[in-house]
């Protein structure tokens, strides 16, 4: 790692308060320089980090970490905060089996107060963490909330600041506006106005005014209220909000001008603010890398890349993405369908629907982080006609699953959930790894579940959604390439709840009947048997529910051992399996033997080295047949 003359120096933050202050703008630079090169060499998230560098130092430099609290919000900002809080080392390792998360954990440093992986959750975290300090009554910590403009269209973040504003809690917010959608860029009389709000001697000022104007006759009061606001800078679009949940507005101000950022820091944490404080810092996503400034999207999380060019390289595909797949049937559909629209949450490129809005932006809706209203958003069009497609991570369909339940499965409205990232996805680890989705749909009643074995399947399955409107739908499909099997040029709908075969085996006891992506593993592992003169007979069931149960039945009855696979949790097709079975055939359920996920969970890595962790690669497969065949 190249040498960096102050940054050598710091290697937790009680080494960043023994620096000059003048020191720290340098200081800036070399992490910016640093976070660059490792990340060019591994990936990950850039722009985020880039853009919080000085209010990363600025916080620690104030701050007392680890005895005061800063919770960061999602995660993807937290590089620099990991680089001078003891991981420096370490960040070589980022997102790699055994090395650091990407993400903030717990378990990794002390510094990491709150696990972040899923938006918006920092404030509701960061008020539990102060009414914990004043109800134990132990020794005073400061607790501090970072949180970026996109998180705040999550409806959380304003529950919590409504209840924080209600509690009177000590406590700091920072709001980190790095797309500046709350308020315009900053100049040197609002950086005066806010180093002065800031000060205990403008808050007891401000109080005394306010006291004094109880006093003056109303006309001349509310004179002297908006004269108040406007001198602190404050609109309709910033302060005003905030203030009106309660809290005590500074800012906006710039979050590249260190010295500003540590004086209203320092002269707010020394204030007896008897509310929470929120603070609006203005930032520049991908601030130092002129690739990532002039691309946020892009260079929010990236693959290896050249720093001089700002080239990322993209190993070479063998076969489509199953995201593209789904996107452009989507497109192929809604060309013959007027009713399909697509929805996301704030995920338009990682789910596909980037392309469906260039072809068809008045169909295409991006509702920000906002999953709970996404769901309850389709089920509303569905009340009249319209054909929802809601494009969604497995792991942040999680959030809107009360309104999956009571807004759309109890009244069978044909929602279409297409669900992106089921099972592991590898660098992101535990917090966005789709485990549980299965689980949680097949519980409920009226609910179609299909995962495809390839991306025809997939093909096949996006058509089927778009003509299913008895119920509500699901399709759960892993990350990364497909098989590359050749895409059907006319899909099929597929007859609901049926089983493809995919090889019977004349002389086995034991049969696979797999749901979704391990389907490949399967046939690797028929192969490594018949290398050994055995073999195995290979189910595909394309649905989860409702299952083939003429399929099932036969199975069950014609073989000593059927094992099921799935990329799920315990609770998922293999209950469903199972559940039939034992009322059907209950002298026959010895016969089922399940390959799914561990219960517990995994870290990040290589997706199939953590499925051969999981025993569920061909290795493992043709292991468990050959113990019973």
């Amino acid at each position: 790692m190249t040498e960096r003359p102050i940054l050598d120096l710091v290697s937790f933050p009680h080494d960043l308060r023994r620096l000059g202050a003048e020191q720290l703008p340098a200081l800036a630079q070399e992490v910016r320089d640093e976070l660059i090169e490792v990340v060019s060499k591994t990936g990950g998230h850039l722009g985020a980090g880039l853009g919080v560098v000085e209010l990363t130092l600025a916080l620690h430099y104030v701050f007392d970490t680890p005895n005061d609290k800063i919770i960061w919000d999602v995660g993807h900002q937290a590089y620099p905060h990991k680089m001078i809080t003891g991981r420096r080392k370490q960040l070589p390792t980022l997102r790699q089996e055994g090395g650091l998360s990407g993400f903030c954990k717990r378990d990794e440093s002390p510094y990491d107060c709150f696990g972040a992986g899923h938006s918006s959750t920092s404030i509701s975290a960061a008020l539990g963490m102060a009414v914990a300090r004043d109800v134990r009554g132990c020794t005073p910590f400061e607790v501090v909330a970072v949180i970026g403009d996109g998180a705040m269209s999550a409806g959380m973040a304003y529950e919590a600041l409504n209840n924080a504003g209600a509690e009177k809690t000590r406590m700091f917010i920072i709001l980190n506006d790095n797309e500046m959608s709350i308020a315009p860029a900053v100049g040197a009389m609002s950086k005066h106005l806010s180093k002065l709000t800031a000060s205990s001697s403008y808050h007891q000022f401000r109080d005394f005014s306010k006291h004094l104007a109880e006093h003056l006759p109303s006309p001349i009061r509310h004179a002297a209220k908006r004269a108040e606001r406007y001198a602190r800078g404050v609109s309709v679009g910033g302060g005003s909000v905030f203030e009106e949940l309660g809290m005590y507005y500074i800012g906006p101000l710039d979050g590249h001008d260190l010295p500003t950022l540590i004086d209203v820091l320092r002269s707010a944490k020394h204030n007896d603010w008897d509310r929470p404080v929120l603070l609006h810092v203005a930032t520049q996503k991908g601030k130092g890398f002129s690739a990532a400034e002039a691309n946020h999207e892009k260079y929010h999380g990236v693959n290896k890349f050249d720093v001089q060019s700002g080239e990322q390289m993209k190993p070479k595909a063998t076969a489509p993405s199953y995201t593209s797949v789904f996107a452009e049937q989507l497109i192929k559909e809604a060309r013959h369908d007027p009713a399909i629209v697509a929805i996301t949450a704030a995920m338009p490129s990682g789910t596909g629907l980037n392309q469906f809005a260039k072809q068809f932006p008045e169909r295409c809706f991006d509702v920000g982080i906002a999953e709970q209203h996404a769901v309850t958003f389709a089920a509303g069009l569905a009340t009249e006609g319209i054909k929802p497609f809601v494009a969604i991570y497995s792991t942040f369909l999680q959030r809107g699953y009360d309104q999956l339940v009571h807004d759309v499965v109890i009244q069978n409205l044909p929602v279409r959930f297409m669900i992106d990232r089921a099972g592991l996805v590898g660098a992101d680890g535990a917090t966005h790894a789709g485990l549980f989705d299965l689980a949680y749909l097949c519980c409920l009643p009226n609910m179609v579940v299909m995962a495809p074995s390839d991306e025809a399947e997939l093909v096949h399955m996006v058509h089927t959604a778009a003509a299913h409107n008895d119920s509500p739908i699901a399709v759960r499909f892993p990350r990364g390439e497909g098989m590359g099997v050749a895409l059907p040029d006319v899909p099929e709908v597929l007859p609901l709840g049926k089983a493809r075969i995919i090889h019977i085996a004349k002389n086995s006891s034991v049969a696979l009947l797999n749901l979704g992506g391990r389907l490949r593993a399967c046939m690797h592992a028929r192969e490594m048997l018949q290398e050994q003169g055995q073999d195995v007979t290979i189910i595909d069931a394309r649905f989860a529910k409702p299952l083939d149960t003429d399929m099932l039945d036969a199975l069950v009855r014609d073989y000593d051992h059927v094992i099921t696979l799935e990329e799920g949790s315990a609770g998922g097709f293999s209950a469903q399996v199972m559940l039939h079975v034992s009322r059907t055939q209950p002298h026959r359920a010895h016969t089922l033997h399940a390959l799914i996920l561990p219960d517990y969970f995994q870290s990040h890595g290589d997706p199939e080295k953590l499925y051969a962790h999981a025993g569920m690669d061909a290795y493992h497969i043709a292991q468990r047949v050959q113990q019973w065949q």
